[in-house]
Order: C-alpha cells, then sequence, then structure tokens
C-alpha cells in the first residue's frame, strides 16, 4: 500500500525535530498483547490490533452506538494536501482511503469496535464476507435489500460489476490491481479494455446471475478475496452518471454521505445522502450532518490551529496527516492533551533493502542488520510517537504477527559494531565497499550519514549518492542500479501477509518497478509463497506467511526492518468518538461525533 503524501512531506521535516525528541524516544513504546519494542520508552502507547472475520449477523445494520454520541454539526477536516483522486477506482493512498468511506460502500468493509478497537472484517453491501467454492477459486456475494445511490436508484449486482469493468479502461490506472489481475492473469489489460468499448466481461469470469448476486471466478485460489473486496474498488458506479475520468470530480454516493460542493485542493463538502438507510450499514454511524474539508493548510499552522481549537477548529481533525515535528514534544509533554490525542500502528515497516545481486554473501547483509543504528534513525523520524523500533518484515497491524528479533536489535538498537565486525571476518571481506543512493532532502542527507558512520565503524566503506526525491524509488527500483542499500517500506493492503511477502519477496518478477527492491531471488521462498496463496484458512495461511518471514529475515537478510509507523496527532476537543482504523493506517471517520 502506498502512503499518503501528507505522512512522507511530514517525514522531510522530521529531521529538524531532533532536539525536540527527548519527550518521547527510546525504551518501551510498544503496545497491548506484546506489541512494541523495548527501545521506545517515553512516547504514547500504540496497541497491537484484534483482527477477525465476522458473520452474516455481524454484516447486519445499524452500526453499534457510541457512548455518548449525538447527531448533527459540522466536522472540520484539515488537510495539508488534496485529494488527487474521488473516483474509488483510482484510490489506494491512505487519505483518499480515509474519506472514501464517507460516499463510497463496498461490498465488504472493517467494522471497529469504539469500546475496544477489535476490527472485524463483514458485509458491507453484501450480506456477508462472501460464500467461497470451487477450492477458492470461485467466491460469490449477494447484495442487501434497501441500497440506493444518491438520486434514490436501486443498486444492483450490474452496478458493481460495472464498477470491476471501468477498472480495466486506460485511465483507470492509480487504483490496487488484485481484482483484475485474479480475474484476467497478470496480462489483463491485453486481454479485456474495459466497458467503453461495448464489451462487457463474461459470465464465465465475473457474472450477475439476478440483481442481487455476483460472482467472481478467479483463475486461482484466493482465500483473502474477502479483504480484497473492502477496498475502494468494488465501490458501484452508476453507469449514466460515468463519464470517464472526469467521473473523478464528481462520483456517486452510495455512503451516507454526498457531495455537495468541491474545489479541487481547496475545499470538498459532504452533506447526507438522504437515500442512505442506516439499517443496512454495520459500519457507519454517520452522526455529523456534514464534513468540511479544508484542503491546503500548511504545517505547522494547521497542528497548531488544532491544537488551539478556536471557534470551529475545536471541531477539527486531520485523518491521515499525522502531528507536524515542530509540535511534537509540546503534545507529548503537554497534559491538557492527553485526551484527544491519537497513537496508533500504520501499516508500513520502514526498511533498508540491500541489493542481493551486488551483496551476494548473507554474512555480509547480517553485518549491516547487526550494525545499523535503528535508535538513531528513529529519533530522526520524530521519536517513539511516530514510529517503534521494527524487527519483523511485516506490521504488527497483519493478522498473525509475532515479535521476531533475530539480530538482537531491541538489546542493542544502536548497533552492535563488534558483532558485525565478526561477521565480516568470518566472511574474508572485513572491509566491503557499500554504494548508499538516498533521497535529497534534509532528512535523508541527515539519516544516511548516521546510518553511513554507524557502518564505517563496523569495517564497511560507504558512499553516500544522493538521488533527486521525486524519481527515488524509479532509480532504486531498476534492476541493474549500481547501489547496494538503500532505503525502502510497504505496507499491507489488509491484515494478511499476502499483500508483503509475495510483492516484496517473491524473485519470479524481477523487472524493472518491481517491489522487491531487494532482487530476493530465492527458490524456497518461491515455491512457499505458491504453497501458501493455495491454503484456504486464513489463520493458518497467517501463520505460514509469518514463518516464511522469519525465514527470509534471519537466512536471507535482504532487508533490515527498523520501523513500525505510528500515527499521531491531536484532533480538536469538540469532538467525540475517535476511532482508528488499523488497516488503513487513519482515523475511522465512520464514528466521529460533534459533542453538543
Amino acid at each position: 500500500m502506498r502512503n499518503s503524501k501528507v505522512r512522507l512531506a511530514a517525514a522531510l521535516v522530521a529531521a529538524g525535530a531532533l532536539s525536540l525528541t527527548a519527550a518521547c524516544s527510546s525504551g518501551n513504546g510498544g503496545g497491548g498483547n506484546g506489541g512494541g519494542s523495548k527501545g521506545n520508552t517515553g512516547g504514547p502507547k500504540a496497541t497491537v490490533p484484534n483482527y477477525g472475520l465476522g458473520t452474516a449477523a455481524d454484516s447486519t445494520g445499524p452500526a453499534p452506538a457510541v457512548a455518548g454520541a449525538v447527531k448533527g454539526g459540522t466536522v472540520q477536516d484539515m488537510d495539508q494536501a488534496g485529494f488527487d483522486y474521488l473516483d474509488p477506482g483510482q484510490q489506494y493512498v491512505s487519505d483518499q482511503l480515509s474519506v472514501s468511506v464517507l460516499y463510497a460502500r463496498t461490498l465488504t468493509g472493517y467494522k471497529i469496535d469504539p469500546k475496544t478497537g477489535k476490527t472485524i472484517l463483514v458485509g458491507d453491501m453484501a450480506t456477508d464476507t462472501g460464500k467461497m467454492s470451487d477450492g477458492g477459486k470461485t467466491w460469490t456475494y449477494t447484495l442487501k435489500d434497501g441500497l440506493k445511490f444518491d438520486d434514490g436508484t436501486p443498486i444492483t449486482s450490474k452496478d458493481i460489476k460495472y464498477s470491476i469493468e471501468r477498472l480495466y479502461a486506460d485511465f483507470e490506472t492509480q487504483g490496487p490491481q488484485y481484482l483484475q489481475s485474479w480475474l484476467y492473469g497478470p496480462d489483463y489489460r491485453k486481454l479485456y479494455k474495459g466497458p467503453y468499448t461495448g464489451q462487457e466481461i463474461p459470465d464465465t469470469i465475473l457474472a450477475t446471475p439476478d440483481e442481487k448476486t455476483i460472482v467472481f471466478h478467479f483463475k486461482d485460489a484466493h482465500a483473502d478475496a474477502p479483504y480484497a473486496m473492502a477496498m475502494p474498488v468494488t465501490a458501484p458506479v452508476e453507469k449514466s452518471k460515468d463519464d470517464k475520468g472526469a467521473y473523478n470530480n464528481h462520483p456517486v454516493s452510495s455512503g451516507p454521505y454526498m457531495i455537495a460542493s468541491y474545489k479541487s485542493g481547496k475545499s470538498l463538502v459532504f452533506k447526507r445522502n438522504p437515500y442512505w438507510d442506516p439499517k443496512t450499514d454495520p459500519i457507519r454511524n454517520a452522526y455529523p450532518d456534514s464534513w468540511n474539508f479544508q484542503l491546503g493548510i500548511q504545517q505547522p499552522g494547521l497542528t497548531q490551529r488544532i491544537m488551539a481549537g478556536s471557534g470551529d477548529d475545536k471541531n477539527a481533525i486531520d485523518l491521515s496527516g499525522v502531528a507536524d515535528p515542530s509540535q511534537m514534544s509540546t503534545l507529548v509533554g503537554g497534559g491538557q492533551y492527553k485526551s484527544r490525542t491519537v497513537n496508533e500502528y500504520q501499516p508500513y515497516v520502514e526498511t533498508l533493502d540491500i541489493n542481493t545481486k551486488r551483496i551476494t554473501n548473507p554474512k555480509v547483509r547480517q553485518a549491516i542488520a547487526y550494525a545499523f543504528p535503528m535508535a538513531q534513525v528513529q529519533q530522526a523520524f520524530g521519536g517513539a510517537a511516530q514510529g517503534d523500533l521494527g524487527t519483523t518484515l511485516i506490521s504488527p497491524t497483519v493478522a498473525g504477527w509475532k515479535q521476531f528479533d533475530p539480530f538482537g536489535k531491541l538489546a542493542k538498537p544502536t548497533g552492535d559494531v563488534e558483532k558485525a565486525k565478526a561477521l565480516l571476518a568470518e566472511a574474508g571481506q572485513p572491509h566491503p565497499k557499500l554504494v548508499f543512493p538516498y533521497a535529497n532532502t534534509p532528512k535523508w542527507q541527515n539519516i544516511s550519514l548516521t546510518v553511513a558512520n554507524a557502518l564505517e565503524k563496523a569495517g564497511f566503506q560507504v558512499v553516500r549518492k544522493p538521488i533527486d526525491p521525486t524519481s527515488f524509488y524509479t532509480v532504486v527500483g531498476k534492476v541493474n542500479n549500481q547501489y547496494d542499500i538503500y532505503r525502502t517500506g510497504w505496507g499491507a493492503d489488509w491484515p494478511n501477509a499476502s499483500t508483503v511477502v509475495p510483492p516484496t519477496m517473491d524473485g519470479r518478477n524481477l523487472q524493472d518497478g518491481t517491489n522487491n527492491y531487494a532482487f530476493l531471488n530465492d527458490p524456497h521462498i518461491n515455491s512457499e509463497i505458491d504453497r501458501i496463496k493455495a491454503i484456504t484458512d486464513l489463520n493458518q495461511q497467517a501463520a505460514e506467511w509469518e514463518k516464511l518471514s522469519e525465514y527470509s529475515l534471519q537466512t536471507d537478510t535482504a532487508q533490515v526492518p527498523f520501523l513500525f509507523d505510528k500515527y499521531f496527532n491531536v484532533y480538536g476537543s469538540g469532538l467525540g468518538g475517535v476511532t482508528f482504523n488499523s488497516v488503513i493506517g487513519t482515523i475511522n471517520a465512520s464514528s466521529v461525533f460533534v459533542k453538543q
């Protein structure tokens, strides 16, 4: 999953907050259920999410009431950027996902208990999370009664099918590609061009036997298909309102709110959708009468305004952005903000990837892992409030996650130079050269120097190379790049490591633009990916992904995890019902209310 531009922009200035991080750094900032890490004391706590699959009964509406909630009022959302995409088919970035829940219902969705935070996948428009057959290749969904678009038109299975067909059009390029490739294979665009040619996807691939039923016939087994159905791509599109790329500016609503006005980059206002029936919706409480998104509000002013809470700002929130680093010491140390801050895990793991095509000796790669100064890097990210020390390749937000630290990083978070030297001696390479590119920003200039200094103490010769940040991933994603180590990161698209291990570790798709930035090609991992994908029991599958990720880290050491990203921000004192969606790493807009 791609992180929001807001999070990335905030990270660029985090290095300037180093003098402020004493209040939220080093020691046990982990969280419940054994989560977190020993090297994170002083920061707010994040809890390891609790996931599950809901039943048909869980999928009935209305959503559970939030204690003390009242209807009415307007939520003021402040956003540092705007929304590139409101078309649900194009939404794949966390800030877009945080707002789509207001107007775009999907076949399944995440029901979050406002008291415990337990998150279960339930049927949203569908009556349940789907019925599997044919060994996991076929999935059938039945729509609930009473579903309507914002003009009162009933929503049918053909509207869902049409929304899937649109994903194959040449202008639909930014959303996830799971369903498209699962239905047609990796070359799906060559096999189907979308509905605008007058062609439909045949019933043998995607069928609508009646107005309430849609059947997906995948090429292979996909036990985690119910999670894919929760992504905005399954939101219905009313064919008569579809004007291709321009639909992005006025998507039709199937949820509790509809767009009242939209000025790109400036403002987005939602009002109630009179045709939304809460009895059909187990997820959304929809307490406010309206939402007013103020776009283009720059930092640190955005965070300062929410902290001050003057006028309408007392009802303000930033659904996806994190607090400005310059305000961290005040927010963490100021008791007046404790009751209105949120600090929870996001699905992203920060890693140092090692080019296995160039650094071929695992002992050398393990030496890099031992020498890596993760505690110092954590400081540059803004301290424990914005990231826990991470030692696993999958995030605590993924089902089946458990602590694993094969290189003793939590015991020696500043690096184990002597162990690194010993491994280099065993490898017969006491002074290997490492070419280290970094995004040419103040933050990464600082971090790359910190990392280089630590590695050089262990005997490495490090050559730092600045790269234009706008092309960084393109450059390091080239298979024949001339670099040895570089920072990347990855987030699960849903709480199953099927969206982490295959895209970042499968060695059978090593071409420019791959997400396997280490270019790892381990035959054992490749074959295990195929075996695990075929497991239809999701709990068993999650456990197997966990084992394989541990094997990769300990045996291949193609990536060195160092941070679990966290959301940390403050919200206005006039708001209640603020809960967190750990799947996408943002505030859960569905439960928010305005105090009266």
